[in-house]
């Protein structure tokens, strides 16, 4: 039998890897997005594989959006 020792971040480490807010995180773990362990002590530890797979999903679907917005106040400057 093998053991695999995972590394854990608390919820505060894993939001700022991730650049989201704590209510975000809560909302993806509720989601199912993202496994969390909890420790002896009652904290919850979320696995670095969690936070690498998200990660990974983030850059695939990154993309760029852009708003443009013109307001004309009278019909001489339209042009």
């Amino acid at each position: 039998m093998v053991w695999v020792m995972e590394e854990f971040l608390s919820p505060r480490d894993a939001c700022r890897m991730l650049g989201i807010s704590y209510i975000t995180l809560w909302r993806w773990i509720r989601e199912g997005r993202i496994k969390v362990v909890r420790s002896p002590n009652g904290r919850y530890l979320i696995p670095c594989s969690g936070i690498e797979r998200l990660k990974g999903e983030e850059k695939r679907t990154e993309s760029i959006r852009a708003v443009i917005y013109a307001r004309v106040s009278s019909s001489k400057q339209k042009e």
